[in-house]
């Protein structure tokens, strides 16, 4: 065999292995891509999930006779699951930041968030939220700028 020959056997088995190389590197990008998708949906998912406790801890809390201070607790803690699954949404970081906010005013100030009113505009906020109108952020907004940040 000659040289020339020896170099094109190696240049078609390297285009070989080039066009084989790029073509799992497609697959892998395609799944990778399919992958990412249900991620976001599953963290969509539970974000609304959190929210839907959210509302049932407001209701709890409304129709309970007693043992405010742990239904109040399970309430924080349910809007703090669905900041997190918030975080984990690719773009939503304006809504991020008001769900951030609605876990801090809980948090921050209790006394005020006990308020009957301020839980069902939470409640509500929380609905429109769920029903996917932007009006529930809106919503949510006017309930952080209504809470007293100097007091408690």
């Amino acid at each position: 065999m000659t040289q020339e020959h020896l170099m094109k056997q190696r240049m078609v088995t390297a285009i070989v292995l080039f066009s084989v190389t790029f073509v799992t590197l497609l697959v892998f990008i395609g799944l990778y891509a399919d992958e990412h998708q249900r991620v976001q949906e599953t963290y969509q998912t539970r974000y609304e999930a959190n929210l839907v406790r959210v509302q049932e801890d407001i209701e709890s809390y409304l129709n309970a006779e007693g043992d405010y201070e742990m239904r109040y607790m399970r309430l924080a803690m349910d809007m703090s699951n669905a900041r997190e699954f918030a975080f984990l949404i690719n773009n939503f970081d304006d809504k991020q930041i008001i769900v951030n906010e609605l876990y801090t005013i809980l948090l921050k100030y209790p006394e005020q968030m006990q308020q009957e009113e301020n839980l069902n505009a939470l409640y509500t906020a929380t609905d429109d939220i769920l029903k996917h109108l932007d009006q529930g952020y809106e919503e949510a907004e006017a309930l952080i700028d209504s809470i007293d940040k100097q007091g408690h």
